[in-house]
C-alpha cells in the first residue's frame, strides 16, 4: 500500500480496506503525506469498554466485504475529490476484537491541519452512516447483543476545527 509515492502537489489519492488482521495505524499514517503537505494527521477508533452504562468485553464486527470495501472505498474518494490536493486512506476491522484493540484507522495528509482535521472528520461520520457493518456487543455479564445503528449528531460550532 504507497499512497503518496509519486503524487504531485494537485493531486488527491485514496485507500480503503476492509480486513479480518489486527490494523497497523502507524503504518497506515506513514502511507500518507508528500512534501507539500504541511498536516498528516491519524484516527484510531478503538473498542471501549463499555457501552449504554454496561461493561463491554469485546465487539465482533460482520460485514460482506466486497460491498463494505466498495462503498469505504467511496467515502475515502469523496472525500479525497473534496480535498484536492493530499491522501486520505481508511481500514476498517471485521471479526472479535477485545477492548483496547483498534477497530478503525483513518490518516489524512493535507497542506493545512483545518483540512485534514475536516476530511478525517468526514470519513468517520460518513463510516457510521453509510457503512454496511454490523456490530456485536459482547458484555461482561456473558450477555450480547446486536448494537442498533444510528445516524450521528451534526456537530456542533465547538467541534468545528478552524484555520
Amino acid at each position: 500500500m504507497t499512497l503518496a509515492a509519486g503524487r504531485t502537489a494537485s493531486e488527491a489519492s485514496s485507500f480503503a480496506e476492509v480486513t479480518d488482521l489486527p490494523l497497523d495505524p502507524s503504518a497506515l499514517l506513514s502511507q500518507v503525506g508528500s512534501d507539500t503537505d504541511g498536516a498528516r494527521i491519524l484516527f484510531v477508533g478503538v473498542v471501549r469498554n463499555h457501552a449504554d452504562g454496561r461493561s463491554v468485553d469485546g465487539v465482533t464486527y460482520e460485514a460482506y466485504r466486497d460491498m463494505a470495501e466498495r462503498v469505504l472505498h467511496e467515502i475515502v474518494s469523496e472525500t479525497a475529490r473534496e480535498l484536492g490536493r493530499g491522501c486520505v486512506a481508511a481500514q476498517h476491522r471485521t471479526g472479535s476484537l477485545r477492548v483496547g484493540e483498534a477497530s478503525v484507522a483513518i490518516a489524512v495528509s493535507s497542506p493545512h491541519r483545518a483540512e485534514a482535521y475536516r476530511a478525517s472528520r468526514r470519513v468517520i461520520e460518513e463510516i457510521k452512516i453509510r457503512l454496511p457493518m454490523w456490530k456485536y456487543e459482547s458484555y461482561v455479564d456473558g450477555s450480547r447483543e446486536w448494537v442498533r445503528g444510528e445516524r450521528p449528531e451534526a456537530p456542533s460550532s465547538a467541534d468545528e476545527v478552524g484555520p
